[in-house]
């Protein structure tokens, strides 16, 4: 059957609201691979548990300690990611739902209107004819904004949801020398022609041999609270002992080794006389000094601690200076 002339042109609108709603069709279904990632996470958990088990029992004392902690808290950190997954792939599912809901409702207007102008064809010539027509399409055009309207609401919910859900940005990466953002503690400031200040976070000044070292003392400083991490080199998220000094002096344009017991570099210095951004080496672990007494390691987490010459045992190589002689 022939639809009424001009009935086209009164079907435009609804085809162009159904165009907002994409094919119609979801190829790939993002619920159901979040959900097939869910369960991936937990036979890697389970895996996991038996992993540190047997890592406790084979290995003892404080870094075997430390060791299991890092790996628990990446444990849950695995199944708190695989259960915000599955919320996602429930909003996901439901946003999916919403759309192609959406979507039928308006594929039937179309056929709604297209019926009736099919039918309305031998009044086309007849004013009522044309008016009855254009009422209908009005009418099916408004229903269609609705579907439209409540699409849009609904999917705006889902999105806050899943705005919920979403992990929060890591902590930015500690601003760099000279930059105004810099917090008081480790702010630098030239010392005559033999150093460089460095402010502690206790408020103390202590000088450090040359701006290296200083600025060295202030990013490992920025780092203080950085949970372990075993092998961790990411500032703000988790760091090992010689990841904290590594990362710390290549902040401050100074490479050295990436394990303890090899960050050995620079200048040998006398237990007396170390200053800000000396290096206390052992044969598996490394701390910066930072002044007054005070050295910054990573611990659990980084942070403070008085400067020492023991570590659980392990041979203490010395004091040393990366930056060179200067003092």
């Amino acid at each position: 059957m022939t639809a009424a002339p001009g009935a086209d042109l009164l079907t435009a609108p609804l085809a162009e609201l159904l165009s907002a709603f994409g094919a119609g069709a979801v190829g790939t279904d993002p619920a159901a691979v979040l959900r097939s990632c869910a369960e991936l996470v937990d036979g890697v958990h389970s895996v996991g548990r038996v992993a540190l088990g047997e890592l406790a029992w084979d290995w003892a004392g404080a870094a075997a300690e430390t060791a299991v902690r890092s790996g628990e808290r990446a444990l849950a950190d695995l199944v708190a990611a695989a259960d915000r997954g599955t919320a996602i792939a429930d909003v996901a599912a439901d946003a999916t739902t919403t759309v192609l809901t959406g979507a039928a409702e308006i594929a039937r207007l179309i056929e709604s209107f297209t019926t009736l102008a099919e039918r309305s064809a031998p009044l086309a010539a007849l004013p009522q004819g044309q008016m009855m027509l254009l009422v209908a399409a009005i009418e099916h055009i408004a229903a269609g904004l609705d579907v439209l309207t409540r699409v849009t609401s609904s999917l705006a919910e889902q999105t806050t949801r899943m705005a919920e859900l979403m992990p929060s940005e890591p902590a930015p990466a500690a601003p760099t020398a000279g930059d105004p953002a810099a917090s008081p503690a480790g702010e630098l400031r030239a010392f005559g022609g033999n150093g460089t200040e460095v402010r502690l976070p206790d408020g103390s000044v202590a000088v450090a041999p040359n701006r290296a070292a200083a600025e060295a003392v202030r990013h490992a400083l920025s780092q203080q609270g950085t949970p372990y991490v075993w092998g961790g080199t990411a500032p703000g998220q988790g760091l090992d002992c010689s990841g904290l000094t590594q990362w710390a002096y290549g902040q401050a344009g100074v490479q050295i080794p990436r394990l303890a017991q090899e960050q050995d570099v620079g200048t040998p210095v006398e237990a007396s006389a170390v200053q800000p951004g000396d290096l206390a080496v052992w044969d598996g672990h490394v701390a910066m000094i930072v002044g007054n007494g005070l050295m910054v390691e990573a611990g659990d987490p980084v942070q403070l601690s008085p400067i020492r010459t023991t570590n659980s045992g392990m041979g203490f190589q010395g004091f040393f200076r990366p930056t060179g002689p200067t003092g």
